[in-house]
């Protein structure tokens, strides 16, 4: 997909119509919620899904151009920002690549994410590709949670931890599914690790109680 722009000379329209046109990559509106919009290789085998694992695809297909591109921090639908020379844009990978000025991306954070993330929309940071990998998990694991399979989400979890071995949180959620699942002995590993990467007090005493909420559970 990257050649094909670049063959057909690397302009944000070849990008546009390479990527939304050519292979016909799009936003899952008939099914928006389907676990497979979340699951990259479902994502490619579909052509559709949802705007995070799309993103994915566009920032590919941009960088390969030389281009700077990022996603974005958008709450409730995520967008990218691309450079490409002097011309700068924000797209909506979700919407064939449409660009958006500051009027439609409020009016789009408005329309998902309500008045609160509208008022946000000039000032949305970059985020690295860790957080990219990160929001698609993570987008599955809050599925799966919502369906009660815990053990599946569990599973999310876990991978998200191989992206980022350091987020207490993720670790908390780990001891969390694990209690939820019987494995008390497993859960509490967990937070011990938690303990372990944790430097603020604050944090290191919400991670005390549960060890001790999950210690009298063992007793």
């Amino acid at each position: 997909m990257a050649d094909l722009v670049r063959r057909r000379g690397a302009t944000l329209d070849t990008l546009r119509q390479v990527v939304a046109a050519s292979y016909g990559y799009r936003g899952d509106t008939e099914a928006y919620d389907d676990l497979q919009n979340a699951d990259f290789v479902r994502v490619i085998d579909r052509r559709k899904g949802l705007p995070v694992a799309l993103s994915i695809l566009w920032i590919h297909a941009a960088r390969a151009q030389g281009w700077r591109c990022a996603g974005l921090d958008a709450p409730g639908h995520f967008v990218i920002r691309l450079a490409a020379g002097e011309r700068e844009s924000v797209l909506d990978p979700f919407d064939g690549g449409r660009a958006l000025d500051a009027d439609a991306l409020r009016t789009l954070l408005r329309r998902v994410a309500g008045p609160a993330a509208a008022a946000t929309a000039d000032r949305l940071e970059a985020v690295d590709d860790r957080s990219v990998l990160l929001r698609l998990q993570n987008n599955l694991k809050l599925r799966l949670a919502q369906a009660g399979r815990h053990t599946d989400a569990l599973a999310v979890v876990e991978r998200m931890l191989v992206i980022a071995p350091r987020a207490i949180e993720l670790w908390r959620e780990a001891a969390a599914f694990n209690a939820e699942g019987g494995a008390l002995r497993a859960a509490l590993g967990c937070l011990e690790t938690a303990m372990a990467l944790a430097a603020g007090t604050d944090a290191r005493q919400r991670i005390a109680a549960d060890i001790a909420a999950l210690s009298g559970r063992l007793n």
